[in-house]
């Protein structure tokens, strides 16, 4: 990407200027649409929309369970006769959906447009991720599997254990309690996590997100046309990106101590948005914690701390809800689970949730930078979303 891309790209073209989303959770009682139409118009009331038929121009959805494409979402909430598209990119697929979006506003091609991001994986059957990762290094994988393969040369480079991955579930199930549409509602000890059913060592049970069915949207518009909507303290995309490695099941450089779409991704939102500092300049974020040592390694590769150090900023509670960096303020993907293509909507709901001031029992205070991060694929794929306040 070139300076001049960079320099006159997205920062504070584009605001979101009404957020809803549906309780996640095992949804039997509901339909695809049905969650569409309460995170819509939760968002469409959000943003003071009286005829959303007439003012919504476009819409970009993200689902990769779609049992009909586009028509779940065009035919619940009867958007015809514009454009309405759907993206597919794994767990990156919510946070891809917003950055379609944001860079048609960002054109000139629409003024205002709608996001939704949804999937419901309890229908298909799925108490998990339905992928097979092929192999790594040549022996077959799940998820699970794959992601624990990290741990063990993490803590023999650095000397962090299963304690601290165990701190990590705690502190997410404690702010899941404070959200009231998380699917998990449950505080957990350390003790909990240290001896629960081991799904794949060191993993048990409460190092895992669950699966869940849900649905989250966003209308996004101009700048200029930000405060003509109901609130008057709209949220601005300081900087989108998405990036992606080799993969690293094949990647012979490849060393499990660090996720490189992660860091090639952040380099780029950070330049966007002119962040010298994350550790200072970003005040919280909500991270892809598939695992739990999925959010550990994202403190480092986000550049929120130093290589290693995770340890003893897990120990000091730098990540908590009131430590220097709260991290997955809502409870994360371990609270509200992970219908796929939701998941990077939801988290841009709770970062504008936050930055408004609207968060409550979980509000961060004077917050006015926030990040979104979604790994996804192999996995070699990562979406970020920086937002913040004028």
């Amino acid at each position: 990407m070139s300076d001049k891309t960079v320099n006159e790209g997205i920062k504070d073209k584009v605001a979101i200027v009404g957020v809803g989303c549906c309780k996640f959770g095992e949804n039997w009682h509901q339909g695809p649409e049905d969650m569409i139409v309460e995170a819509a118009y939760e968002a469409y009331e959000d943003a003071g929309l009286d005829n959303p038929q007439e003012q919504i121009e476009a819409v970009f959805c993200g689902s990769v369970y779609p049992s009909r494409g586009t028509a779940e979402v065009a035919e619940s909430l009867k958007l015809f006769d514009r454009p309405v598209s759907l993206t597919q990119n794994y767990c990156a697929t919510g946070t891809d959906a917003f950055r379609y979006g944001v860079a048609a506003v960002a054109a000139g091609m629409h003024d205002t447009v709608l996001v939704v991001g949804f999937d419901k994986p309890k229908d298909r059957g799925v108490s998990g991720p339905s992928i097979h990762m092929n192999t790594a290094r040549g022996l077959p994988m799940t998820p699970a599997g794959w992601f624990s393969l990290c741990c063990a040369r993490y803590f023999e480079t650095y000397g962090a254990g299963r304690e601290e991955l165990a701190k990590i579930a705690v502190k997410n199930h404690h702010n899941g309690t404070l959200a009231p549409k998380s699917m998990l509602k449950k505080e957990i000890t350390t003790d909990d996590v240290m001896k629960a059913r081991m799904i794949s060592w060191p993993f048990t049970l409460y190092d895992c997100a669950a699966q869940s069915d849900g649905a989250a949207a966003a209308i996004i518009t101009r700048k200029n046309l930000a405060k003509s909507f109901r609130r008057d303290d709209p949220v601005y995309v300081k900087g989108i990106s998405i990036a992606l490695s080799a993969n690293p099941q094949t990647d012979p450089t490849f060393d499990f101590l660090a996720w490189k779409p992660t860091i090639a991704a952040a380099k780029d939102v950070y330049k966007q948005a002119g962040i010298s500092d994350p550790a200072k300049e970003i005040h919280l974020a909500q991270v892809h914690d598939c695992f739990t040592m999925t959010e550990l390694l994202t403190y480092e590769d986000l550049g929120f701390i130093e290589k290693g150090s995770a340890k003893e900023h897990i120990e000091s509670g730098t990540f908590e809800l009131d430590g220097e960096l709260p991290v997955n303020t809502d409870g994360g993907l371990k609270t509200f689970g992970h219908p796929t293509g939701a998941t990077g909507v939801r988290m841009i709901y709770e970062n504008v949730l936050q930055l408004q001031g609207r968060a409550e029992g979980r509000q961060v205070k004077n917050a006015t930078m926030a990040i979104s991060h979604n790994l996804g694929g192999a996995p070699q794929t990562c979406a970020l979303a920086l937002l913040g306040m004028e």
